[in-house]
């Protein structure tokens, strides 16, 4: 079973026994989890201590460590340097794409996230959310109007109210948006690597500075799956990141999506989304295996994910 084990208690200190991951406080032992259970591992408290074994055995088994700073956003993450037997084919086709085809490729990706946007509006029948579906077919070749940006700006006002402001510095549904969305991220970032791809060189996102540029290409078409368990959680005047509110998220990664009339989790969605993204760059074909957006019905769950566990 996949686990996002959390770390927001100071003092802590992480370590390896017996093929568990340990946790401890002035060492005495206060939890485990099996290595091969472990999907990722979020880090928010700064007096966190770990040895070089959790890192590695982690690192074996693909799980990325994620730091994040106080606003929940990540700042840092560890990831191992081998992930497929074929990485190097892979990251070479990956760095040779022509620049036409990494377009091509945005474009499926900016038009899956609009049509994710759409959808879940509609499921919330919000008022103007016809119109995401006719933007999402307007987006062209490398989005050069920016069609992605449009949407957003219709669709926080739609989904939030006019009051709302996306602002990754403010508490309450921002700091909600903040954690969901890096556990998404952590979860693309390792389906990138278990997929032989590098993580640095993205298909849009190219900040020098970023080293997860493709994951955060990736995780485009995610966010919306974020959003509307924020609001889920919002409507039953859950506005802050607790415990309980981290373990909602955590469950989100087994919310179950259709891909191509098959069923899978948002952690094999991503896997299965990675894997398609090596063949693109090797087949030179913009090919990608993404997810239909949810039913109004499949929509309602996903703002319940994990609610069974507070109640």
């Amino acid at each position: 079973m996949d686990r996002i084990v959390d770390i927001a208690t100071e003092g802590l200190h992480l370590s390896t026994y017996r093929g568990f991951l340990m946790v401890e406080k002035e060492r005495e032992e206060v939890g485990r989890v099996a290595l091969d259970d472990v999907h990722a591992v979020i880090v928010h408290a700064h007096g966190v201590t770990w040895s070089g074994n959790i890192v590695a055995a982690l690192a074996s088994r693909g799980a990325p460590v994620v730091f994040c700073g106080a606003n929940h956003c990540p700042i840092a993450v560890t990831l191992p340097l081998e992930g497929h037997h074929a990485q190097g084919a892979k990251m070479r086709a990956q760095w040779g794409a022509s620049r036409p085809l990494c377009k091509q490729l945005w474009r499926r990706v900016v038009q899956a996230k609009i049509a994710m946007q759409g959808s879940l509006l509609e499921a919330r029948a919000a008022e103007g959310a016809v119109a995401f579906a006719h933007i999402a077919r307007r987006v062209r070749s490398g989005d050069p109007e920016n069609l992605e940006a449009q949407a957003a700006r219709r669709y926080w006002p739609l989904l939030m109210g006019d009051a709302f402001r996306r602002d990754r510095a403010q508490d309450g549904a921002n700091a909600l948006l903040n954690y969901g969305y890096t556990v998404m991220r952590a979860t693309v970032a390792r389906a990138i690597v278990a997929a032989g791809l590098h993580p640095t060189i993205g298909i849009q996102h190219a900040n020098r500075g970023n080293a997860f540029a493709l994951a955060d290409d990736l995780v485009e078409p995610f966010r919306p799956l974020v959003d509307a368990l924020v609001m889920g959680m919002l409507s039953e005047g859950v506005a802050t990141l607790d415990p309980p509110a981290k373990r909602r998220f955590a469950r989100l990664i087994a919310f179950d999506l259709r891909i191509g009339g098959e069923t899978s989790p948002v952690s094999v969605a991503a896997q299965r989304l990675a894997q398609s993204l090596a063949r693109a760059f090797e087949t030179g074909r913009p090919e990608l295996a993404l997810f239909d957006p949810p039913t109004a019905i499949e929509w309602a769950g996903a703002g319940r994910v994990g609610a069974e566990d507070t109640e």
